[in-house]
């Protein structure tokens, strides 16, 4: 079992490899005949995206080269001095799911971790402001559809800018200033950049919420079963999302994975997991992060073996 801890001051704490408990490898005959067609269906599920990422990967790059059209700048700075962000837009990139504001705002009340805002991310360039003074731009790309609905929304802009904050702050490892100036006379500091994206996006896999676990004999009274989302990043790679709304940070947390089997517990007993997955897991490799400002556990779990 892997004791998961928290990293001072970071949005991320990386967690030991995830070791595995012998008991998970063999599931109980009883818990074998519980799964019946649900499994089957997950493992038919689980076949068909291997296969689509597969044929993907041989007859289209894994990547494609987009030209994001200008939209707004921002200015803010961190320690190393200013930064201005270029909010920009391409029909290349996907599209948000289609809420309301009114929906939005009551999953953001009840910190539901569920939505989200795909954005290209461009990596910094070196450029003058206004004064004649170094600073560094960055680049990030949305839906255009969806750049214009915000433009006709305040609480979508700012929704938007603060996403792309984070987003920028985790990738790139920055601290930025809470406060940012919205510029009024240019729509983008420097030059845009052409980016890069993905080519076609990564079939996602049923999630598991209403297929076997263990926890679905347990009684409902207890621990939380967390939300757990689960989907083929490559074919020998699966990975997983574990939303944790309730925790702060990683301290105590726990995870063991087994050649088919996730288990996570908190020492608080707010939350228990314990997913079977059909697949042979490599559990010696498997390594796992906890996002602070999601309040999410992210699993990658390399498979020994895909279906073929």
């Amino acid at each position: 079992m892997a004791e998961i801890t928290g990293a001072q001051g970071g949005g991320v704490a990386e967690l030991p490899r995830a070791k595995m408990d012998s008991k998970l490898l063999v599931p109980e005959l009883n818990e074998a005949e519980a799964m019946g067609a649900e499994t089957a269906r997950f493992e038919e599920l689980l076949l068909q995206a291997s296969k689509e990422l597969q044929q993907a990967q041989t007859s289209r790059p894994e990547s494609t080269q987009i030209q994001p059209q200008p939209g707004f700048c921002i200015k803010t700075k961190s320690s190393q001095g200013k930064v201005f962000i270029n909010i920009c837009h391409s029909p290349s990139i996907p599209p948000p799911a289609d809420v309301t504001e009114d929906e939005l705002l009551q999953m953001l009340e009840e910190d539901q971790a569920g939505f989200r805002i795909p954005m290209s991310l461009g990596e910094p360039h070196a450029e003058l402001d206004a004064k004649g003074q170094g600073c560094t731009a960055y680049d990030i790309a949305v839906n255009s559809d969806f750049y214009r609905r915000m433009q006709n929304s305040e609480f979508l802009r700012e929704l938007l800018i603060t996403i792309a904050r984070e987003g920028l702050e985790d990738k790139y490892s920055l601290q930025l200033d809470p406060e940012w100036r919205l510029l009024k006379n240019r729509a983008f500091l420097g030059s845009i950049s052409q980016q890069n994206i993905r080519s076609q996006q990564r079939p996602r896999i049923q999630e598991l919420g209403n297929l076997y676990t263990a926890d679905s004999l347990r009684p409902k009274e207890g621990p939380e079963r967390p939300h757990l989302n689960l989907w083929l990043e490559a074919p020998d790679l699966l990975l997983a999302e574990i939303d944790l709304p309730k925790l702060d940070g990683a301290v105590g947390l726990s995870l063991e994975i087994g050649e088919n089997r996730l288990v996570m517990g908190d020492p608080q007993q707010l939350y228990h997991l314990d997913a079977y997955i059909p697949l042979r897991i490599s559990s010696d490799e498997s390594k796992a992060a906890f996002h602070r400002k999601r309040r999410q556990l992210m699993v990658a779990m390399p498979l020994l073996s895909v279906p073929s």
